[in-house]
């Protein structure tokens, strides 16, 4: 498992179900780490920079080698769409849960991918299908576009690279930004520009395909609600969606799969704007972040496909033998503090509790007591909740998020809360700038800080009382040795 956190622990749970064992990797921050914990294995990588561990290809094919692995699984981020990283474990005789590595090359680059996509007749956004690193040639083509437009990386994803400009004054500056930022991210500092679409909806589709040709989509999830062009909630199914548009989107993904000759999972992006036209914006060439909402809705294991597909075995289904029921979301947990635009809030997990109940699916990589470290993706876990209708999933999602209790860190679960309770977001009138245009400046309520000073006080003064209690029996979940009895004594 190429890869940390709580996708690591994600997939390493499919193939115990598979009789799989794994093997893990690790840098010096992840020495204790969850996926280090649970997987069969364990291979020492190097110090925390990713550069030195997760991100050295060099190292994580020689930790498959040495312990005997079969195949490696990205995961997502780090190696996961690097086409070089496909291509050496091709070479190595290792297989790699995804696609071949021409496909990751050819739609990891978005204008490829572009070029790709037109040729199948799918409706592409206005903007270049060359990257280009002259100024004057991309001032001159951001005219041609019109204002305003799109500075985008022509790698990666995750919105790195990527600018709105509204004016030409701005443009130069963005443009050198856009691309500085690209080139620390995905070691590729090309950008190109796009039609910026004002309030558009981001709505994808999953697909899985094998290598008989054989590609089905499992249906969309509205990724709408972004912070830093980067989701933050996703729900299944999309509030826009009719029969007839699914039809349609659904169509053109796995027309996009086919040209471009996908194997394994993946996922087609489409924006949709106020009109209901529907475009295709990129291609993920991995197991997306958001792929619960649709193996609740489904019912499917997509990382089992994953795996029997890798494997060569043909999907086990038709696109007329998948069905959806019920609703379902996912907010992502992050140690970021929502106050302050979402910075990372590193640091030690004094105290978690995870909510549960009907429904509820919580896709964690932390423990109590488990140090976050700065120098990776502050991602915790994934919180899922799944119902018969939308208004039931968003009350069970409520309910959980406070539930959910994570002590140490700072967290975004008190504006989720606030997202999922407004109008805007009940109504389904949900767009990519949501964020910025109802939640600016966002703020948590005095009410939960002042509970929070109110339980302090009672805590400090009932200090005394504690300290006469039995040993064990207040304050604290009992350890191990306290549930044994007179047998750990």
């Amino acid at each position: 498992m190429a890869n940390r956190g709580e996708i690591a622990l994600r997939v390493m749970s499919t193939c115990r179900e598979m009789g799989i064992a794994t093997v893990a990797v690790y840098s010096e921050a992840d020495r204790k780490a969850a996926h280090v914990l649970k997987a069969d294995q364990a291979v020492f990588l190097g110090d925390p920079e990713p550069a030195e561990s997760y991100l050295n290809i060099d190292k994580v094919i020689s930790a498959a080698k040495q312990t005997g692995a079969e195949a490696i699984h990205p995961g997502y981020g780090f190696l996961a769409e690097n086409p070089l990283f496909a291509e050496r474990c091709e070479q190595e005789g290792l297989a790699f849960i995804g696609p071949p590595s021409d496909v990751i090359r050819k739609l990891g680059d978005k204008t490829v991918a572009r070029r790709t996509v037109a040729g199948s007749g799918v409706p592409v956004i206005p903007g270049m299908n060359r990257p280009e690193s002259d100024p004057g040639i991309l001032a001159q083509e951001a005219a041609n576009i019109g204002y305003p437009v799109l500075i985008k990386a022509a790698a990666g994803g995750g919105g790195k690279g990527m600018r709105i400009v509204t004016s030409p004054k701005d443009f130069d500056e963005a443009c050198v930004s856009a691309s500085s930022e690209a080139q620390r991210a995905f070691s590729d500092g090309a950008i190109y520009l796009e039609k910026y679409l004002a309030r558009p909806r981001h709505v994808e589709f999953q697909i899985v395909a094998d290598i008989h040709g054989h590609v089905v989509h499992l249906f969309e999830r509205e990724c709408s609600i972004q912070r830093r062009h980067q989701k933050i909630i996703e729900e299944t199914p999309s509030p826009i969606m009719t029969p007839e548009l699914r039809e349609r989107m659904g169509s053109a993904a796995v027309a996009v799969a086919k040209a471009s000759g996908y194997v394994n999972a993946g996922t087609v992006e489409f924006l949709v704007d106020q009109e209901g036209k529907f475009y295709f914006l990129e291609v993920n060439t991995r197991l997306q972040v958001e792929h619960p909402i649709t193996e609740m809705i489904t019912g499917l294991d997509i990382v089992r496909i994953q795996l029997e597909v890798a494997s060569g075995n043909p999907l086990p289904f038709t696109q007329e033998n998948v069905r959806s029921r019920g609703h379902a979301i996912e907010c992502r947990i992050y140690a970021e503090d929502p106050e302050k635009g979402f910075y990372p809030s590193p640091g030690k997990i004094i105290y978690m509790q995870a909510p549960t109940g009907p429904g509820i699916r919580n896709d964690c990589g932390i423990y109590s007591g488990f140090q976050v470290p700065v120098e990776y993706d502050p991602i915790l876990s994934k919180l899922i909740a799944y119902a018969e209708d939308r208004d039931q999933a968003i009350s069970r999602m409520i309910q959980a998020l406070k539930d959910y209790v994570i002590l140490g860190v700072r967290t975004p679960v008190p504006f989720l809360i606030d997202v999922l309770k407004s109008e805007a977001f009940a109504r389904g009138d949900t767009f990519t700038d949501f964020i910025d245009t109802h939640f600016a400046g966002w703020k948590p309520s005095r009410r939960d800080a002042d509970a929070a000073c109110a339980a302090f006080i009672i805590d400090e003064m009932s200090r005394v009382r504690k300290a006469g209690a039995p040993a064990g029996q207040v304050g604290a979940d009992p350890t191990p040795w306290q549930t044994l009895g007179p047998w750990g004594r």
